[in-house]
């Protein structure tokens, strides 16, 4: 059984070991000679490295360069490019309506009227009015000489006048507004109201919305501010549509940030000619903010974590040299490097576990694809 100062004797050399593993490779000190008592001592499989201190046997891949792009994830609601309520704009009675629910209809189309025969009534009378003024003003500028008007009468005559055709003018603009229209095109909504039925101004028809384009509503956080900008491509889906992937770009910015969440409000625009994407649709957005099309890429498994830090084995003049790496996006079974490699260098994949700084090595299989 050990004692008590073996035991604490054991455990400083452990933690010997331990630090020259982490800082020792990488900046090339000298082994602790308690190591290197302790390496001669083991036997000789044992050694890190084994083969009698031959070269290891390694597989490599290359660093290769591939397109890397970084995203923001959200999620957003589908709204209409343009959609809006048909009202009445007055009292009346509904007379016809000339949609079916869910038809498509071109801009100034007529959607419904309401019954006009008083408004028509009142349109005749004033243009009878308008007349009979135009009749009098008129004789009245056609005296014949000897024949005198005041002036007074004559500027009343033509007063007069002006105001029938002002009401007339008044009266057809109210039968116009009995004529409900689309005003742009798009599709119709449910119907609200029936034949018959008496509607006040505000009453809603019906609804209209132009889904031929649509915008998807999110917010990304303040951070990305930056990295936002007008045109920036937008991938949004659906579970409703599966897997299928829905393509647009940033049409609009919003010019404030919100306190409350610290988030940027973002409107993306979707073609949608097949009208597959509803307004108040649930979707999943991803926005991109960079693409980088050179990026550099090492298969994941060549990563030799230590700590917060990444190292990697590089294959220079047959040796493993340990180079420290800063790392970027994550691919499936590949990894960015922002810093510390160089494209087509050789880095090692497989046997880094029996691998030290600077060991001779022997590349016995060459990958030329990422491995998962």
């Amino acid at each position: 059984m050990r004692t008590l100062p073996q035991l604490a004797i054991l455990a400083l050399v452990g933690g010997l070991g331990a630090a020259w593993h982490v800082y020792g490779e990488q900046f090339g000190l000298p082994r602790p000679l308690a190591l290197v008592g302790l390496e001669a001592a083991a036997p000789t499989g044992q050694q890190r490295g084994g083969g009698g201190g031959g070269p290891i046997g390694v597989v490599v891949a290359p660093v290769r360069t591939g397109v890397v792009v970084d995203r923001a994830e959200s999620v957003g609601t589908v709204r209409a490019r343009d959609a809006v309520s048909i009202t009445a704009k007055v009292p009346g009675i509904v007379q016809s309506i000339r949609f079916q629910e869910g038809q498509r209809v071109r801009e100034g189309e007529t959607l419904a009227e309401l019954d006009a025969a008083a408004l028509r009534a009142e349109l005749d009378q004033a243009r009878a009015l308008a007349d009979d003024a135009r009749s009098q003003l008129v004789r009245a500028r056609g005296l014949q000489a000897g024949q005198t008007i005041a002036a007074q009468r004559l500027e009343t005559l033509e007063a007069l006048g002006r105001q029938a055709e002002g009401r007339v003018r008044q009266a057809e603009a109210r039968l116009q507004e009995l004529r409900i229209t689309a005003p742009f095109s798009g599709r119709v909504g449910l119907r609200q109201v029936s034949l018959g039925a008496l509607v006040q101004p505000g009453t809603v028809i019906t609804t209209l919305d132009d889904i031929s384009r649509v915008r998807v509503e999110f917010s990304v956080p303040e951070i990305f501010v930056a990295r936002v900008r007008e045109g920036s491509p937008v991938v949004a889906r659906a579970a409703a549509f599966g897997d299928r992937r829905f393509e647009g770009r940033v049409a609009v910015l919003d010019t404030r940030i919100d306190p409350a969440t610290r988030t940027l409000r973002v409107i993306s625009e979707f073609d949608n000619a097949d009208e597959a994407l509803k307004p108040g649709l649930f979707m999943t957005v991803e926005l991109e903010l960079e693409r980088r099309p050179e990026a550099l890429l090492i298969a994941e498994e060549a990563l030799d974590p230590i700590g917060d830090r990444n190292f990697v084995y590089v294959i220079r003049d047959n040796r493993a040299r340990r180079v420290e790496v800063r790392l970027g996006n994550r691919l499936p079974g590949e990894v960015e490097v922002v810093s510390g490699l160089r494209v087509g260098e050789q880095v090692v994949v497989r046997g880094i576990q029996r691998l030290r700084n600077d060991a001779p090595v022997r590349v016995v299989e060459t990958l030329t694809r990422p491995t998962s």
